[in-house]
């Protein structure tokens, strides 16, 4: 039996982990740890062949005033706790990192590939966070200590926050939207855990990209939601020119209309991805 600790108790990929884990109940056992306060240091991390870190802040201000709160937490939390977990003879750390280390999305028109030789430019201190997290706990990997970083993209599935539920309220309420074939690198939370609970069972080490085996684009998202919901979305062009004029100054056009891609010969030569992408929409929307 392998037995896990995940930190940050109540988190959207924690719960849903330990829900996935509960179909080999003879197989995994989880317990969730909460490290807001320091009496997470009093706990034995040495009972546990995996760490599981999820504790952090999500990207959800661009506020100056808080960069120091996110490097507190995303950073130096996140390092520190693999330092006990290395110190009490953990064998495998796991730290969700993310695809936003690579900085903005590509305008309109513009590709935006990430391969294994893309260098992590981080924008903002919400990627810089994360990113120095990632590094770091990278150059603790010894023989007896495996590192495991994952910078996911999107993550998205049922009662998920984001991005993703901001699409199926616009969805639910457009007659129209932009006629723009864009791409993106997402993944179904189902398919992230089968990929957490393989690299755990494999007692895997590394960086790793999991995406869903299919792109998506924007476009293709609203269809397949409008189609499910049985509504009527139109798709026109006539506004095309003047996003693509907006998306060289408005980031946040980019977010939703942009590209940006795993190559996909970075993809985990794992087999995680378990649901494909409409079954996958129908399970979000459920």
């Amino acid at each position: 039996m392998k037995k896990i600790l995940i930190t940050g108790k109540g988190s959207y990929i924690g719960t849903n982990l330990i829900k996935w884990l509960d179909q080999w109940t003879e197989q995994y056992q989880v317990e969730e740890l909460v490290v807001k306060n320091n009496e997470w240091k009093q706990t034995d991390f040495s009972q546990y062949d995996a760490i599981l870190h999820l504790a952090g802040i999500a990207h959800v201000s661009a506020d100056p005033n808080l960069e120091k709160l996110y490097l507190k937490v995303n950073r130096d939390l996140a390092i520190e706790v693999a330092k006990k977990a290395k110190q009490e003879n953990v064998k495998q750390f796991i730290f969700m990192s993310s695809m936003i280390i690579y900085g903005e999305d590509a305008k309109i028109g513009k590709n935006k590939v990430i391969t294994e030789d893309t260098k992590p430019s981080a924008i903002d201190f919400y990627g810089r966070s994360k990113l120095e997290a990632d590094l770091a706990i990278q150059e603790l990997v010894d023989e007896n200590f495996k590192t495991v970083i994952v910078r996911t993209p999107m993550v998205y599935g049922p009662n998920c926050k984001g991005n993703f539920p901001r699409l199926i309220k616009l969805t639910k309420v457009t007659p129209i939207f932009p006629n723009i074939n864009n791409v993106r690198s997402m993944i179904f939370i189902e398919n992230l855990c089968e990929f957490i609970r393989l690299v755990i069972d494999k007692e895997m080490n590394g960086v790793f990209f999991p995406q869903n085996k299919e792109y998506i684009s924007t476009k293709d998202l609203i269809n397949v939601m409008a189609r499910i919901m049985k509504k009527k979305v139109y798709f026109i062009s006539i506004f095309n020119p003047i996003l693509k004029l907006l998306s060289k100054k408005v980031n946040l056009i980019n977010k939703v209309l942009g590209n940006k891609v795993y190559d996909k010969t970075i993809s985990p030569r794992l087999d995680y991805c378990l649901v494909d992408f409409e079954t996958s929409i129908k399970k979000s929307l459920n």
